[in-house]
């Protein structure tokens, strides 16, 4: 058994009668990681999650946690426990008893499934709400309060389907805190399926981008956000321009971006279509001679001595060592 992996998937495919949902996916897992499935709606990331779960059967491939070929195994059987969207808690039923009801399910006496259930809801900082019922709660304690359910089976692997997209963006990020807190106390693997780029960036040690059923790009975040291998990736994870040269398109992160002169260096000129002021930095949307969209991310102070408008003309400079060569895909 190799140990270095917690979750393998080897070929993995899935089909729906004619449609190919996920096709001959290879991905491994390391041990005690956080790994993020990002992509566009109908990527296939929530499938790929599903089939791991056993929510869904594979139509070709293989699936293996901690070494083990789970793919016939129903999902009980896996060592997975699952956080789905919507929380879906027992509204009549206390805090306490929904943490504590899958070890009622496996026959533990009341006394100690209590007594693990209220170590649990510590561990997610609602010890003091464990008599509360789940209409009683925020979105945020509810959500605290599904984590500590699907975490009290002690699973070898920690499934979330979008798990924070409910929540306001305040709340969002507290509670991302608190699942990487989780996730490196417990030293156990959390797969977690998102649209977002950004939570995506803050909480994975793997990004897995996926696009129509394959998988675009796997690498740490940074690697993702600095060394995009494609136009997709590139647009995708946002804060690129993509640009075409005759060797071929390459990336320019908008942050290295700025307005400046066609003498300054490397430059595309048009004209500005857009200004937005984002705090400690403003976007500034140019249309290229050629029809291509770009943007510079311009710190606040610097924009604002020589302030640029919707309609005028603008060049966009940057520095040679700025660019990045894409596969052309």
């Amino acid at each position: 058994m190799d140990t270095r992996y917690d979750v393998e998937l080897v070929s993995v495919t899935k089909r729906y009668g004619a449609t190919l949902a996920v096709d001959a996916i290879s991905l491994r897992i390391p041990h005690a990681s956080y790994c993020c499935l990002l992509g566009p709606s109908g990527c296939g990331k929530t499938t790929t999650l599903r089939m791991i779960a056993g929510h869904e059967a594979v139509t070709d491939g293989d699936i293996l946690i901690h070494g083990e070929n789970v793919s016939d195994l129903p999902p009980v059987r896996r060592g997975t426990a699952m956080m789905f969207q919507s929380y879906a808690l027992f509204p009549h039923m206390s805090c306490l008893d929904n943490v504590a009801f899958s070890l009622k399910m496996r026959g533990v006496p009341k006394a100690e499934r209590h007594k693990r259930a209220r170590e649990f809801l510590e561990l997610v900082h609602m010890e003091s709400y464990a008599q509360r019922l789940p209409a009683q709660l925020s979105g945020g304690q509810q959500q605290r309060i599904a984590l500590a359910r699907a975490l009290i089976t002690r699973p070898r692997v920690l499934l979330l389907d979008e798990p924070l997209s409910a929540l306001d963006p305040f709340l969002r990020g507290k509670v991302r805190e608190e699942l990487k807190r989780l996730q490196r106390e417990l030293q156990i693997t959390f797969i977690h399926v998102t649209h977002s780029q950004d939570e995506a960036m803050a909480l994975a040690d793997l990004m897995v981008v996926m696009q129509d059923g394959h998988i675009r790009q796997c690498a740490h975040p940074r690697e993702v956000f600095e060394r995009p291998i494609s136009p997709f990736i590139a647009r995708f994870i946002g804060s690129h321009n993509v640009l075409r040269t005759n060797q071929g398109p390459v990336a320019v992160r908008a942050d290295r971006c700025r307005l400046g002169a066609v003498e300054d260096g490397p430059h595309v000129s048009g004209k500005v279509i857009a200004v937005e002021y984002q705090g400690s930095a403003v976007r500034v949307a140019v249309v290229t001679e050629a029809g291509d969209e770009v943007s510079a991310l311009v710190p606040d102070q610097h924009f604002y001595r020589n302030p640029a408008e919707p309609g005028q003309p603008a060049t966009l400079v940057w520095s040679p060592e700025d660019t990045h060569a894409l596969v052309d895909a």
